[in-house]
């Protein structure tokens, strides 16, 4: 973890442990679901300590602010010392785990129309 080290922004998700794999994480920059202080970045972009970064997978959206540089991936304790999470960004986050736990959305289960067996099972009711 050295500060005079210059790594690309995707070197540094997957040596934080955001992504299991750097091309996971080209994908997700591709894809515009990484953002460096509100702009999308390209994979090559060197990423700076200070750096205020967006990541969003999935439905969990977390902001981080980049503490220290590695290109190697290491233990999880290791790269928790890479970045510092927002505070927002765990409130964000504490209220959607609180939300799973206590159930999930109805809506979420329902799948389109009936089909025609859904149908017969209704009518036997």
């Amino acid at each position: 973890m050295d500060a005079t080290l210059r790594v690309r922004i995707d070197k540094w998700l997957w040596a934080a442990r955001f992504f299991k794999t750097r091309a996971l994480a080209l994908d997700a920059i591709a894809l515009g679901r990484v953002r460096v202080g509100g702009d999308r970045v390209k994979p090559a972009r060197e990423a700076r300590i200070g750096d205020r970064v967006e990541i969003v997978q999935g439905e969990s959206r977390t902001v981080v602010v980049v503490q220290a540089l590695s290109a190697v991936r290491g233990p999880a304790t290791a790269a928790r010392l890479l970045y510092a999470e927002t505070a927002e960004s765990q409130q964000r986050r504490e209220r959607q785990a609180q939300v799973r736990r206590y159930g999930a959305e109805p809506a979420a289960t329902l799948q389109g129309r009936p089909t025609k067996r859904d149908r017969r099972l209704l009518e036997k009711l």
